[in-house]
């Protein structure tokens, strides 16, 4: 099982990446934005994903990934559960999110680093 410390850890190795809190919950940001949120206390972490990426996850795997039925929901975020979801996926989906909520030049730069290219 992946724990909160283990989301906050991989996380805070992207670029300006930082943690914060808002509402009681702790979460993630780059440039002030929130790309990730952990829930205090649900064994899961919430991704500001794409509507696209989201209805791919949702479809693919209900019982790791959901949304809610709402205006967040609407706005990509989706949750994962921390007791099912793959580590390796976990990963590419939190440095997805912080792609979609950083600057462009930090992307350009973190993608010529890492030789990465956006899907």
């Amino acid at each position: 099982m992946i724990s909160e410390d283990d989301v906050r850890q991989r996380a805070l190795t992207l670029p300006e990446a930082h943690a914060s809190a808002h509402f009681d919950n702790a979460d993630l940001r780059v440039r002030n934005k929130i790309f990730a949120s952990l829930p205090a206390g649900a064994g899961t972490v919430m991704l500001r994903l794409s509507p696209q990426d989201q209805a791919e996850l949702l479809a693919e795997d209900p019982a790791t990934f959901s949304a809610p039925d709402n205006h967040w929901g609407r706005q990509g975020w989706t949750s994962a559960r921390l007791d099912r979801v793959d580590p390796v996926q976990l990963g590419e989906l939190l440095t997805e999110a912080w792609r979609l909520r950083a600057p462009r030049r930090l992307v350009t730069a973190f993608d010529a680093r890492h030789g990465d290219t956006p899907d």
